[in-house]
């Protein structure tokens, strides 16, 4: 009987229903915390005066908080509604790739890198500011770099678009995020107007800030302390390595060659990041006994 067809390894084994359980942990708690944020907050807007990213009190006021705070805040219904959106449909994805743990880290690290980047655009002169007060909120810092992250790893995942309604691979939308975020800023430089898309590019400053670090972090993943074991499982010669000669297989190596091949075998249908945490246990444990000498 293969591991597949075991009791405690069957896909339709008993888990919680609804809606929040098809979702990732950090992704389910990044909806509801912006969301509640936005709906909860009074007329006052006391989460704003705390929260918002400024240049003057993120900056030179030592308010440092400013540059996670801001990423839970939104200006507009419209504006946690696509946020949302953006995190719910790729954020999963990329958390099973990382590991919760270090996919929060990796967002926030993201929307942390489109503050740096609005300030460093403002501070050379390449984007205009009032007087360095000009608030900066919204998740969009972290999606994008969500969105390059998922673009780097699955290039050619299709995805289809609400608006315009058209279908693409992850590769051609983040080119044409990128231009635009791009475009919007030097339009902005030299004060042209085109559909309105100027009065939005300190936020495609944050978004391109974003996207850089994301594609850093994807690029090279040991800067968040991430050992991929899928590199260690990769033969060295194409030869095959046989066990010792006239040594009788067991039982238990029949089950477990069984089980490593099924793994692999999902890595090459579906990548790495499909890989339940469980999986990717065991392929460490593999690689470690491979390696030995």
């Amino acid at each position: 009987m293969g591991i597949a067809d075991r009791d405690y390894h069957r896909i339709d084994r008993r888990e919680p229903s609804g809606f929040f359980s098809q979702i990732t942990p950090v992704v389910k708690w990044l909806l509801i915390v912006n969301l509640a944020l936005y709906f909860l907050e009074p007329d006052d807007k006391p989460f704003r005066e705390f929260g918002a990213f400024t240049i003057q009190s993120g900056v030179f006021d030592g308010r440092l908080w400013e540059f996670v705070t801001f990423q839970f805040l939104h200006g507009s219904i419209t504006h946690v509604f696509f946020n949302c959106m953006g995190i719910f449909f790729f954020g999963p994805w990329l958390e099973r790739w990382w590991g919760s743990g270090k996919f929060l880290l990796f967002y926030l690290l993201c929307g942390v890198g489109g503050a740096l980047f609005y300030t460093l655009l403002v501070l050379i002169g390449l984007l205009a500011s009032d007087g360095f007060q000009t608030p900066l909120v919204g998740a969009s810092a972290g999606i994008y770099g969500i969105l390059i992250g998922v673009a780097v790893i699955a290039p050619e995942l299709r995805v289809r678009l609400l608006i315009p309604p058209v279908e693409l691979s992850m590769r051609q939308l983040a080119i044409w995020l990128m231009a635009i975020a791009v475009g919007t800023i030097l339009l902005g430089y030299f004060h042209i107007d085109l559909f309105g898309l100027v009065s939005n590019e300190g936020g495609q400053a944050g978004h391109l800030g974003g996207a850089i670090l994301g594609f850093i972090l994807i690029r090279f993943p040991n800067l968040l302390g991430r050992r991929v074991v899928v590199e260690q499982l990769r033969p060295v010669s194409s030869a095959p390595i046989p066990l010792a000669k006239l040594r009788p297989r067991t039982e238990l190596e029949l089950q477990q060659d069984s089980a490593l091949d099924l793994i692999l075998d999902k890595i090459s249908r579906e990548g790495f990041q499909s890989l339940t945490q469980e999986e990717r246990d065991f392929l460490q444990k593999a690689s470690n006994s491979n390696s030995a000498p």
